[in-house]
């Protein structure tokens, strides 16, 4: 028995994912027209890292921006019934067709008073009336063409047409300045998958750029292992590429359900390990060990020597050169050893399981060796 440092560890294994990211696409089906940086080049915010051929957009954008001073001025000329000119033909036309009815009204009155005097026939009178119907008719149809020329269903397509055309400019605008990629934060380029000169279709990924100070490794933890669990627990992560070397962090979230990976039930933790050597990379596997708890200057034993039986554990305690059964009660233990909270003392010896696997018996006389 000795006092010493224990720890409770759940090993597993995780993948390496930044904690930020920024991804640059193709806007639209072009080519990659210069670039600037390499894959594990260390970037500055706003540095440019690539541009994409912008020619076709460019000629996009300018054949939307007509589009929308043509769509403007069909929406104005629709607002007021009709282009200045045509306006003003309109005006004229008005003007003509009210003298003209304003003529036959006059003409029709001087009928009506011949026609009492016996100077004018019936028929003349009725002719009078049917040419002041008729420039009536005329005056009230400009009116009403001045009033409502464009029809409802007419006006809603040119507003239509409109917010098209204005919204195809700003696609072209967006994806203008995204033929210019800069990066989004101080950082380093990790994935470049493109080269100077190459075709790219619209939506392919053109580079990731990464803070890679600070890394986020989800790691996948055994069903049994989850409640277990605390976010702010310490972890290890090694890689493989560089023995001997651990980097370390801490839990930033705990798993909210358990999924099936492989042949494997685990939930996905989450943990933020420093890396400001900026050895690690994104999307590398690292052997994870996440310390669940550690207690100091506590009294430790050899996992082997304790026993359980019916949910009872004990150890044979050395009294007298006998071995002697021995309830105990213990906290944590890990694969080599265990913490005991009560029924031995520091400086106690203990039997440890024979080499030939002969079973221990409460009495047996044994001898205390080194």
């Amino acid at each position: 028995m000795k006092r010493g440092s224990i720890r409770s560890l759940v090993s597993t294994n995780g993948k390496v994912e930044p904690v930020q990211n920024f991804e640059a696409h193709a806007p639209i089906a072009t080519t990659v027209k210069r670039l600037l940086v390499k894959e594990g080049d260390h970037v500055r915010k706003g540095q440019m890292l690539l541009e994409l051929d912008d020619s076709d957009i460019r000629s996009r954008a300018a054949r939307a921006h007509a589009q929308i001073k043509t769509a403007q001025a069909n929406l104005a000329a629709t607002n007021n019934s009709g282009t200045q000119e045509e306006l003003i033909t309109l005006g004229t036309q008005l003007i003509k067709a009210r003298s003209a009815r304003d003529l036959a009204q006059r003409n029709l009155d001087a009928y009506r008073r011949l026609q009492q005097q016996g100077a004018a026939s019936p028929g003349e009178v009725r002719h009078a009336e049917e040419t002041l119907q008729g420039a009536q008719a005329d005056v009230s149809m400009l009116e009403q063409k001045q009033k409502d020329r464009y029809s409802p269903p007419e006006i809603a397509r040119t507003v239509a047409e409109a917010a098209e055309a204005q919204a195809a400019y700003e696609d072209a605008v967006d994806a203008l300045s995204k033929s210019r990629v800069r990066a989004a934060f101080d950082g380093t380029v990790f994935s470049l998958p493109v080269k100077q000169g190459a075709f790219v279709q619209t939506g392919d990924l053109l580079l990731q750029e990464a803070d890679l100070s600070k890394l986020l490794v989800r790691a996948f933890v055994d069903e049994p292992d989850i409640g277990r669990l605390q976010i702010g627990q310490p972890v290890e992560a090694t890689w493989d590429a560089v023995p001997g070397r651990t980097w370390t962090g801490s839990v930033s979230s705990v798993p909210s359900t358990v999924k099936p990976r492989g042949n494997r039930n685990v939930g996905e933790t989450t943990c933020l390990i420093d890396n400001r050597d900026l050895r690690l990379l994104p999307n590398i596997n690292l052997g994870v060990t996440i310390v669940a708890a550690e207690h100091n200057n506590v009294l430790t034993l050899q996992r082997d020597a304790m026993h359980i039986d019916d949910s009872d554990p004990y150890v044979f305690k050395i009294v007298d050169n006998h071995i002697k059964r021995q309830s105990i009660q213990f906290s944590l233990q890990n694969l080599t050893r265990v913490e005991i909270t009560s029924g031995v003392s520091e400086g106690d010896h203990v039997a440890l399981p024979a080499e030939e696997m002969k079973p221990l018996s409460d009495g047996a006389s044994v001898k205390v060796v080194p």
